[in-house]
């Protein structure tokens, strides 16, 4: 079941379109109106510039962190930068260390192990660190603002506590100084507190060839590969980090990253939000899902040539293997569901558990469920004792205050509205999954349940040339929030259909347009099961994104095809 929501209908200006007003139509469908807003969206601040009230920081929280922080690097006291194991915490840990580390602070990052500590703040991580590095001072990144407990225990160490965070708050928080807001990533919070810090706190002599503003820039590409790869919403705060940072990602000259390029094969003067979504990201995420994240920091912050080639070899051998293992284990998990779940139309939401399956990959797996069937989905990772699941939802249902709603029979949970994790008895596994789908059955309407392929807009194919692709540039970067322009085409000819790649997954085709007769070339990924359904002059209705396609020096225009239906 799908529906297509199409934000601008056709109207008269269907035939006299021009790429102005094109542009203006796919800034208003998201929501940018006046003059003064487009000014904004296209031309974002510098980050640099981005206060505390345009990210909903709180002013008093803020200032109280940073006259602790300052305080504890010119008192030289042992610090410790606790991060989170996935690309926004390690790129967030990352950007904190090395700022910190710049100005003076004696401090050193730390990042628990997925398996034996879990997400965040615990005893065990706390009691490590204690005896390993004797901090006053503990910042958490990307993480914290659900830590209640642990935090009190630390401060009952005698350790100062400061909480970075983006994550949803609790009914209870931590009585500790905490930067929060919603509205960045934890990488973005993480880069915002440094900025301020690099505001109060002078260079030491020895590093007067580095100003601040060359700090930051630099620090910039780590924050938008956090910001990017955790999927927030790429606008306002979000959109300047993003904006700026792949300029600066695009320069770099951080050994580790350019290593990781390198190792990746990707171009670095061409890097896009998509590059760093699929081939940058997993391969940071990687360590932390099957190994240990800190060799992530250790790859992002080392200045030895040598060392970062091995380790981006490290975090590319290991992505490989998180590659199949996320195979093997949906695999596995779509023939539960399709033995558990005999009738997938009426199941509101799917949740799998097993034994076999590795805590790194479970929400992973989660997204290639949701992906497939369109139904919130939960894989679980059970334990002897104890076991750890995560989420991953659809648009219109808030799958963290919905397990919240649970609380009761969980140890832990945290999250956003499509994405969460959570703890439990492995004995309240069969309870959790009656009443969460009691929940679901409450909460999720059959229109909920339609996969829906959102448009901007009809135009006809004879509009679409590198001068319209040029055009729609400045949209950029693209990503949860800001879309790539989605278009339709309707009453369009087949000229040409045929299947390519390995095992015929893709499609590929020629389009005409009946009016002006202009003809197209379209690929329409992992569609290649259609190849037996159309056929030469048919008539289909096309949803696509434009791209621009070189290939031996040559720029033609090509859709990229998302969905397609017969006309009519």
């Amino acid at each position: 079941m799908k529906k297509w929501v199409i934000a601008h209908p056709s109207g008269k200006e269907k035939h006299t379109l021009n790429k102005k007003t094109i542009l203006s139509i796919l800034l208003s469908n998201r929501g940018v109106k006046t003059k003064k807003e487009e000014d904004t969206f296209l031309h974002p601040k510098n980050p640099i510039d981005v206060s505390a009230d345009d990210v909903h920081i709180d002013k008093k929280e803020l200032e109280k962190s940073l006259k602790r922080i300052v305080k504890a690097i010119e008192d030289k006291e042992s610090i410790v930068v606790y991060a989170d194991y996935d690309a926004d915490g390690v790129t967030a840990g990352s950007i904190m260390w090395e700022a910190l580390h710049s100005l003076g602070a004696n401090v050193m990052p730390y990042v628990p192990h997925r398996v034996d500590e879990g997400y965040g703040f615990s005893i065990k991580g706390f009691d490590y660190i204690i005896e390993t590095y004797h901090p006053t001072l503990v910042i958490s990144v990307d993480h914290g603002v659900t830590a209640f407990e642990q935090i009190s225990y630390a401060q009952k160490k005698g350790i100062d506590v400061i909480v970075t965070d983006h994550h949803v708050k609790p009914s209870k928080l931590p009585e500790c100084p905490m930067v929060h807001t919603t509205e960045l990533s934890g990488a973005g919070v993480s880069w915002f507190v440094m900025k301020e810090v690099c505001k109060k706190r002078a260079l030491p002599k020895r590093e007067l060839s580095y100003d601040h503003k060359t700090l930051l820039e630099d620090l910039l590409a780590l924050a938008t590969i956090g910001t990017i790869a955790d999927m927030v919403p790429l606008v306002n705060g979000n959109r300047s980090i993003a904006k700026y940072g792949l300029l600066s990602l695009r320069q770099t000259k951080r050994k580790g990253l350019v290593a990781l390029m390198k190792e990746a094969g990707i171009d670095q003067t061409t890097i896009t939000s998509y590059t760093i979504s699929h081939i940058i990201a997993p391969r940071i995420n990687a360590m932390g899902r099957l190994e240990h994240a800190m060799d992530s920091i250790r790859l992002l912050c080392t200045t030895n040539e040598a060392r970062a080639q091995e380790l981006a070899k490290k975090l590319g051998s290991t992505n490989k293997d998180r590659q199949q293992m996320t195979v093997d284990t949906t695999l596995h998990a779509k023939d539960i569901i399709a033995k558990s779940y005999t009738e997938i139309l009426a199941t509101k939401v799917m949740i799998v558990s097993h034994e076999s399956y590795n805590q790194g990959i479970i929400g992973l797996v989660a997204g290639k469920i949701v992906e497939t069937y369109y139904r919130p989905s939960i894989v679980i990772a059970k334990g002897e004792s104890i076991s750890k699941a995560s989420a991953r939802s659809i648009p219109g249902f808030n799958i963290v205050e919905a397990i919240r709603s649970l609380e009761d029979i969980l140890i832990d949970v945290g999250g956003h509205p499509m994405a969460a994790g959570f703890t439990l008895l492995t004995e309240n596994i069969p309870t959790f999954v009656e009443r969460f789908e009691k929940v679901a059955e409450h909460s999720i309407t059959d229109e909920l349940l339609a996969r829906t392929i959102y448009i901007d807009m009809e135009i006809p194919l004879s509009v679409i040339d590198i001068s319209l692709w040029e055009a729609l540039l400045p949209l950029e970067p693209f990503g949860f929030g800001n879309y790539q322009p989605v278009f339709v085409s309707r009453n369009v000819t087949v000229k040409d259909v045929r299947v390519i790649g390995n095992g015929n997954k893709h499609l590929k085709l020629k389009v005409e347009d009946n009016t002006s007769k202009t003809v197209l070339e379209a690929i329409a990924f992992g569609k290649g099961d259609m190849g037996n359904e159309l056929k030469i002059g048919q008539q289909i209705d096309v949803v696509y994104s434009i791209d621009l396609n070189e290939w031996n020096g040559i720029k033609k225009m090509q859709l990229v095809v998302k969905d397609i239906e017969s006309s009519g």
